[in-house]
């Protein structure tokens, strides 16, 4: 939880909007690290869905993953943008290692992004504690939440539909959100982040 110091301190210290080349290359690394990732993921997705079958909607309790990369490049990187770039960068990879979705991957990873991004500019990129980065996942969440029961879940009966949506949202809150907020601090205390505002956590 945020402090009230923290809180004092996230809001008067607004971090230098402009990108440098360290911000760019490492918004890269995340979206290369966290694309990897999601090419492992989707074929856990695709593993698990029998184990599922008892209740289908109940796998959307994974699907906070997809929404890290837009989450964890804002708190990192803390510049406008950086959810967008990252989340693109990271569905970009995943795209081109190979996926059931093809180019669709990058549609989603570009609007996830943007919505995490919404959540941050909502705050004029001054608040970076657990509350903004839980409210970014959700954001991100809300694009699969309403997407994937149009075009997926269509034969799903509608409360079937809406426990989907809302386990999206929930994931993301926890997966996506207090996630990359917890790996931030963690990676803030090791003294990766020197380069960047998210170092002071």
């Amino acid at each position: 939880m945020t402090t009230p110091a923290e809180s004092r301190s996230e809001q008067d210290h607004k971090p230098p909007l402009n990108w440098r080349t360290v911000d760019i290359v490492v918004a890269a690394v995340i979206g290369v690290a966290v694309g990897l990732v999601f090419w492992v993921w989707s074929a856990l997705w695709n593993v698990t869905t029998g184990l599922f079958a008892f209740f289908p909607p109940a796998q959307a309790v994974l699907y906070g993953m997809w929404l890290v990369p837009g989450v964890l490049g804002g708190l990192v990187l803390r510049k406008p943008g950086a959810a967008v770039l990252t989340s693109i960068a990271a569905a970009s990879l995943e795209m081109a290692l190979g996926t059931g979705w093809g180019m669709s991957v990058l549609l989603s990873g570009a609007t996830q992004g943007l919505l995490s991004e919404l959540a941050f500019l909502a705050f004029r990129y001054r608040r970076w504690g657990m509350g903004v980065a839980v409210l970014a996942g959700v954001a991100g969440g809300i694009a699969p939440a309403i997407r994937d029961n149009l075009t997926y879940n269509v034969t799903w009966p509608l409360s079937h539909q809406i426990v989907y949506g809302a386990l999206v949202l929930v994931s993301a809150g926890v997966i996506a959100g207090a996630g990359s907020r917890l790996l931030t601090t963690r990676l803030a205390a090791a003294g990766a982040l020197a380069p960047f505002p998210s170092a002071r956590g």
